[in-house]
């Protein structure tokens, strides 16, 4: 499996998981994200944008990343631009890291569709900040292993048909969920030996994210 980390704009704290997460992967940088390089002191090798928000002060080892630039013009964000080109190098799996967060929430939601989109495309797709995460959910079951008491919402981009949710709080069964419902917001992982201590989702149909935030588990 090949493994990309695009460097995003949005907020990025530096993590256990997001250090687990990045390990091993090749690193491409999409404008701004490339200021999020330092405080993980990697190197990506390429730095993708206009560059119309680039940090002004780098240290030279990250003003030396060889650049592809494009127009300021242009019918894509600069991350999505990172990530066609990591997929044209054969990227089976992709971290967006700085997905969330950060001055334009246009940028967010941008980038929780494109995730939603690359994994019906067969990629293993993973959001983070470091703080929180966001898994395109797919139509089988799947588990998480997140620690007692992590917080957790299922954002819905579609009707949600046949919604099964274990090892939670507030647990569901095989429900349907109307676009735009806050039905699924604000859950928390609750281990029990039913479930092997594990997080359980199972969507039948519809497109849907798993937002968790890790740093609020009993082991966080």
């Amino acid at each position: 499996m090949s493994r990309y980390t695009i460097l995003l704009g949005g907020e990025l704290v530096r993590t256990p998981a997001l250090e687990r997460q990045i390990a091993g992967t090749r690193i491409i940088a999409a404008d701004s994200g490339i200021g999020h390089a330092e405080a993980l002191d990697i190197v990506p090798e390429l730095w993708v944008g206009d560059f119309d928000s680039a940090p002004q002060m780098l240290p030279e080892r990250l003003k030396a990343v060889p650049k592809r630039e494009f127009p300021s013009d242009k019918d894509r964000t600069d991350g999505e631009l990172a990530v066609d080109i990591a997929l044209e190098q054969g990227a089976s799996a992709l971290v967006l890291a700085g997905a969330f967060g950060g001055a334009r929430a246009d940028h967010s939601f941008l980038h929780m569709t494109l995730a939603l989109r690359l994994a019906e495309m067969g990629i293993d797709v993973i959001l983070t900040s470091g703080a929180q995460e966001g898994r395109p959910l797919p139509h089988a079951p799947v588990e998480f292993d997140y620690a007692e008491g992590t917080l957790f919402s299922v954002l819905g981009f579609s009707e949600l048909a046949g919604l099964t949710v274990t090892g939670a709080k507030w647990p569901l069964d095989a429900v349907t969920v109307p676009f735009g419902s806050s039905l699924t917001m604000s859950n928390e992982v609750l281990k029990s030996n039913a479930t092997g201590g594990r997080l359980r989702i199972d969507l039948a149909r519809g497109r849907a994210l798993l937002v968790a935030h890790p740093l609020t588990g009993k082991d966080g």
